[in-house]
């Protein structure tokens, strides 16, 4: 079962601090994730630029030019955020039993552990 799953709330636990252009700290909601590469995109973090170039499309309308968009970073760089205490914590799992329509069905639920310190 994923740890990490797109609408969660995440905070960047690495990399460079904000004082030097750095994402560390920040935090967003999980846009994509992307299983193969285990990465994840996060919004509002790690921006970069891409030049398109200049072209046109079928209507004879011109394209191109600088874009800004959020690329993926690893799935290890990011912890989720215990709604109670808004810091990055880690992820358990519980087995529980669920009741619908009368039938009784053993779902695994995620929950957040205990976070005492930052990470």
């Amino acid at each position: 079962m994923a740890k990490i799953k797109k609408g969660d709330l995440v905070q960047v636990i690495s990399g460079a601090k904000p004082e030097r252009g750095g994402d560390r700290g920040k935090q967003g909601k999980v846009l994509e994730v992307l299983t193969e590469q285990n990465r994840v995109i996060v919004e509002g973090v790690n921006y970069v630029t891409k030049h398109n170039r200049v072209g046109q499309s079928q209507r004879g309308t011109k394209t191109g030019g600088i874009e800004t968009f959020e690329a993926p970073i690893h799935i290890s760089n990011v912890a989720i955020v215990d709604p109670s205490t808004k810091k990055p914590t880690r992820v358990g799992h519980r087995v529980e039993e669920q009741v619908k329509d009368g039938v009784k069905r053993t779902v695994r639920v995620r929950f957040a552990k205990k976070s005492g310190k930052d990470l």
